[in-house]
C-alpha cells in the first residue's frame, strides 16, 4: 500500500436526530433542533447531521427547512436511497448526503449499505446529487469489496460503520474489538489509496473515539446519539466539547 494520508484536523459533524426524538415524545415544538444544531456549532462542531427517514420518526420535512435556513454549518443530509430522498435532496441541495441503509423495523442504522449487489441503481441515483453540487458519502461496512463498489459508482467519500467495534468494546470482548479496530484500520487506507474521502461513525463515545480518531484516513467522524445523551447530564456544548478535546488528542498523538 501506499503511504498513509497526513494527519490533518479531524472534522466533527454532530447529529442531531435524538433532539427531535425527544420533542416528538410529546408532540410539541420543544427541543428544538435547530437550537442544538447552533450550540454544536459554538462547542466546536464542523458540521451537523440530520437522518431524513421514510417515517419521520425524528427529523421532519419542517426541520430540514429549518436547517437549511437558519444554520450556520454545512448540513449533511443522511438518507435512504429513494425517489423520495432524492427528491427532496435536490430541492434543498445540503452541503452532503450520506446514502444510508433504512428498514422501516429498526431502531437505528443497522449495518451499512450493500453497495456491491445494487451498483447500477446506486450510480445512477448518487449522479444528481452531485451534479446538483452535494457531496456525496456511502456509509458501509469496512469491507473491501463495499468499498471498491462505492469507487466504481462514483461516490467521492465512503464513511465507514464502527458500530462492530462500538459493541464489542461495550461487551468488554477485547479480541473482537481489536480486529474490529485492525479492519477499519486497514480498510481506511485502502480507501484513501484508490483515492476516496473517509469519514467514519457510528456509536462512538469517549471511551471509543481515540483510537478511530487515530486513524490518519479519516477525515471526519458523526456522533449523535452519545452526544445527545450525555447532554443530558453535563449540557450540550459542554459534551461536544469534551469529545472534540479527545479528537484533537488523538490526532496529535498519532502525530508523535
Amino acid at each position: 500500500m501506499t503511504a498513509t494520508a497526513p494527519l490533518g484536523r479531524l472534522r466533527l459533524g454532530v447529529n442531531i436526530d435524538h433532539v427531535a426524538t425527544v420533542r416528538n415524545a410529546r408532540g410539541g415544538p420543544y427541543p428544538d433542533p435547530l437550537r442544538a444544531a447552533r450550540l454544536a456549532e459554538e462547542a466546536g462542531a464542523d458540521g451537523i447531521t440530520a437522518h431524513l427517514r421514510e417515517d419521520r420518526r425524528h427529523i421532519t420535512d419542517p426541520d430540514i427547512e429549518g436547517l437549511m435556513q437558519g444554520l450556520g454549518l454545512p448540513l449533511n443530509l443522511e438518507m435512504a436511497a429513494t425517489d423520495e430522498m432524492q427528491a427532496i435532496a435536490l430541492r434543498h441541495r445540503p452541503h452532503a448526503v450520506c446514502i444510508v441503509p433504512e428498514r422501516r423495523e429498526e431502531r437505528t442504522t443497522e449495518g451499512g449499505l450493500e453497495v456491491a449487489r445494487d451498483e447500477n441503481r446506486l450510480a445512477h441515483f448518487i449522479a444528481p446529487l452531485r451534479e446538483a453540487g452535494s457531496r456525496v458519502s456511502i456509509f458501509i461496512a469496512a469491507d473491501r469489496r463495499q468499498i471498491e463498489a462505492a469507487h466504481r459508482i462514483g461516490a467521492p467519500v465512503v464513511e465507514l460503520h464502527t458500530g462492530a467495534y462500538c459493541e464489542a468494546h461495550l461487551e468488554g470482548d477485547a479480541a473482537a474489538r481489536d480486529a474490529e479496530l485492525d479492519r477499519l484500520r486497514d480498510m481506511a487506507a485502502f480507501a484513501h489509496e484508490i483515492g476516496l474521502e473517509v469519514h467514519a461513525g457510528h456509536g462512538l463515545t469517549y471511551d471509543t473515539v481515540k483510537p478511530i480518531a487515530a486513524i490518519p484516513e479519516v477525515m471526519e467522524l458523526n456522533i449523535g446519539h452519545f452526544l445527545i445523551g450525555e447532554a443530558i447530564y453535563v449540557g450540550l456544548e459542554t459534551a461536544i466539547r469534551r469529545m472534540r478535546v479527545l479528537m484533537d488528542e488523538a490526532r496529535a498523538e498519532a502525530a508523535d
